[in-house]
């Protein structure tokens, strides 16, 4: 159940990729603009995370989870009539805002009922029913535009949380006691939030999980355009190439859960980090050299998509593990906008060139400065959280 409510945000942004240059069309805008209704709905996403968090751990986990899903589910039906580009930015905000319930919630009920390994255990899981998200979204969007118009993808999102709604009231029971619940007042709650980002323990894996999504989000925005109008794709192809990319993320959180009790929980996001930081450096070869291709592009892609398989899972329960459950929410929501925050804003720095469009250029070269600044934040942090120990 976990895994279909975190799934919704990704299927919302994936599933409409392929029909990117079709809305571009449709809508009598630029493909720059387009792309922003990818950052306004992670920017919504950030936003509504800051809030439903603190709510979570005031008032359980159910109720910002239940009214989340049906805003999510009424703005997918209102993206169906958009007339403008405008129009389209400003509902896919809300509809960032009201996915945030499922994001933040869903990470807060795990860690309401797992720790440590466990934890990690569980997050793996949980990618791997989410990662059937972006394997099936791009997949479904493409055939989807053979059978009619782009915004047959949101009449699916609606449905879709319209059966994540029905799951949640009649099947997902409440996870946090009223024991455990902090009351919402302000000062308590900016006190929890500074404590949270002067620990290391948190705020290391936090940037290196916000950086690394950041760096993903700027290919999810711009692949479509790379893919169809520099590399000759169709959107189909497009489609089956994101797909099976996806699987190589699904492969790296596979490969997380063999790795539990034999690699360390900071190594294994280590070696996610290197990973996916090296497959990000032979794409700025290949674009430097004039060497990139479809193929050669797409299965560099897929590599660093492995390598985000261990980097989510890891960061995510190295963060909130450190936290006690009672913060749960706030942590989670923390850790979640900025996810959110950098993968909008590295987005739109991506799609920033000359023609007003992404190009594989901007793409690889805004992608190798994130994942080596992923990799170097969580390097000193974990030097730091060392020092302190010893």
């Amino acid at each position: 159940m976990l895994g279909v409510l975190v799934s919704a945000g990704p299927l919302a942004t994936d599933l409409y990729l392929p029909a990117f240059p079709a809305i571009a069309e449709d809508l009598a805008t630029t493909e720059a603009r387009v792309q922003l209704t990818l950052t306004s709905s992670m920017l919504g996403l950030a936003l509504g995370q800051l809030a439903v968090g603190p709510m979570s751990d005031a008032w359980g986990r159910r109720t910002p989870l239940l009214v989340g899903t049906a805003l999510f589910m009424v703005t997918s039906l209102l993206c169906m009539f958009v007339t403008s580009v405008e129009m389209f930015i400003a509902i896919r905000f809300v509809q960032g805002v009201a996915g945030a319930a499922g994001a933040v919630v869903s990470h807060a009920v795990v860690r309401d009922l797992y720790e440590g390994d466990e934890a990690a255990r569980f997050f793996s899981r949980l990618m791997l029913v989410s990662g059937m998200a972006p394997i099936l979204g791009p997949l479904l969007g493409g055939q989807l535009l053979l059978v009619g118009p782009w915004p047959l993808s949101f009449a699916l999102l609606a449905l879709m949380n319209g059966v994540g709604f029905l799951a949640v009231l009649f099947f997902l029971p409440e996870t946090l006691p009223r024991h455990d619940r902090q009351h919402m007042r302000i000062r308590p709650l900016l006190a929890t939030v500074g404590r949270l980002l002067r620990d290391p323990r948190f705020v290391g894996p936090m940037l290196a999980l916000g950086l690394n999504f950041g760096m993903m989000f700027t290919y999810i925005s711009c692949f479509s355009f790379v893919a169809q109008n520099e590399l000759g794709a169709s959107p189909q192809m497009f489609g089956m190439l994101f797909s099976v990319n996806a699987v190589g993320m699904v492969t790296g959180t596979q490969v997380n859960s063999l790795l539990i009790g034999r690699v360390s929980m900071v190594r294994r996001l280590m070696g996610g980090l290197v990973l996916g930081l090296g497959a990000v450096a032979a794409m700025v070869v290949m674009e430097v050299t004039g060497t990139a291709g479809l193929v050669t592009i797409s299965a560099a892609l897929a590599v660093m998509m492995a390598g985000m398989g261990l980097v989510f899972p890891n960061a995510t329960t190295l963060a909130l593990s450190s936290q006690p459950p009672s913060v749960a929410g706030t942590a989670s929501a923390l850790a979640g906008s900025a996810r959110f925050v950098f993968g909008g804003i590295l987005a739109a720095v991506a799609g920033i060139a000359a023609g007003g469009e992404a190009s594989l250029a901007s793409m690889v070269w805004v992608m190798a400065v994130t994942g080596a600044l992923a990799l170097g934040i969580f390097a000193l942090s974990a030097a730091l959280v060392r020092r302190a120990v010893a």
